[in-house]
């Protein structure tokens, strides 16, 4: 019985782990005949895992059920889903605190010593900084992946700066950007794509009639997003090429900060938003890589020979 058992799970993880599996290919990984993986098939399905026929081939497949099943994990799966609960217990989404830390105590519950291990050690060692984002509702956010995920235009209430709207769009994704929410549209009144913050939309349910997808704005929603937000918004805008690729300045180049494009192997563009000049020449020169001003405020060419002339002071009296 306990050779059966261990097959059993041994088979099960086989099917979490792949699509489609023939009865062959499962009777040589299980070292067993095609007869005991059919006896076993069935005894799964006893136990209430939906294992599907695949039609034309002798194969199986692990399908939806109507009730959730036992999950196997490697040692690698548990620690991500425990790390992940443990962040979605002090996030931003609303009312899922309570459900995740419920989750996690069940699972820290049956982790093996050495897992548990790594889990508490990775949680201790994390340190979470900046102020805690705008809280999203659960049932909300749902709400708008579901709209998009079907294609289905979405009415909605909208706190907007200028006040209260009501707004109805093309969804087209929802996308976690710094520490809010935002859910990129196709705005068919302005005929022109369009970002709200997820925490401010209050869907009017259900979602209206469902519309062909559109193709991703600027082929990236979230560069999109990014230059929305870091470009756009600001009253100083300005474009620099910076003389190394795109790849390489990647990592000094935060979100909100700016939007990187990439030209060649040897450049790239910096697309940069602020309120002054000066914090411009500070964004500019964070990056720390050669550049050219290609477009900016008038006044931002002051601003840089300023900021050299003041670095020039600094080293002339050392």
């Amino acid at each position: 019985m306990p050779d059966t058992s261990a097959r059993l799970l041994r088979l099960l993880s086989l099917l979490q782990t792949h699509g489609d599996w023939s009865g062959a290919e499962l009777a040589e990984r299980l070292a067993v005949t095609t007869r005991t993986v059919r006896r076993d098939v069935d005894r799964l399905r006893e136990l209430g895992y939906p294992v599907h026929a695949t039609q034309g081939a002798a194969g199986y497949r692990l399908g939806a059920g109507a009730s959730l099943p036992p999950l196997l994990l490697d040692d690698d799966e548990a620690v991500a889903v425990a790390l992940g609960l443990r962040t979605a217990a002090g996030g931003s989404v609303a009312g899922i605190e309570e459900t995740s830390l419920r989750a996690l105590a069940k699972l820290e519950q049956v982790l093996p010593s050495r897992l548990r291990y790594r889990v508490a050690t990775l949680a201790r060692a994390t340190v979470r900084v900046g102020a805690r984002a705008p809280e999203v509702d659960a049932g909300t956010l749902m709400a708008v992946a579901d709209a998009c995920r079907r294609h289905e235009r979405l009415r909605f209430g909208y706190a907007g700066p200028r006040g209260d709207t009501v707004r109805q769009v093309e969804p087209h994704s929802v996308v976690n950007f710094g520490r809010h929410w935002y859910l990129v549209a196709w705005d068919g009144d302005r005929d022109d794509w369009r970002t709200f913050r997820v925490d401010r939309m209050r869907p009017r349910l259900p979602a209206g009639p469902r519309f062909p997808p559109r193709a991703a704005p600027d082929g990236d929603v979230a560069a999109y997003l990014a230059r929305r937000l870091s470009v756009r918004t600001w009253t100083c805008q300005a474009t620099v090429t910076l003389h190394e690729s795109a790849e390489a300045v990647a990592d000094r180049v935060w979100p909100g900060m700016g939007v990187v494009e990439a030209v060649d192997s040897r450049s790239c563009l910096l697309h940069v938003g602020a309120d002054t000049p000066a914090a411009l020449v500070w964004m500019i020169t964070s990056v720390d890589a050669d550049f050219n001003l290609d477009d900016g405020p008038p006044e931002l060419a002051g601003a840089l020979r300023a900021q050299a002339a003041r670095c020039l002071n600094a080293v002339d009296h050392l």
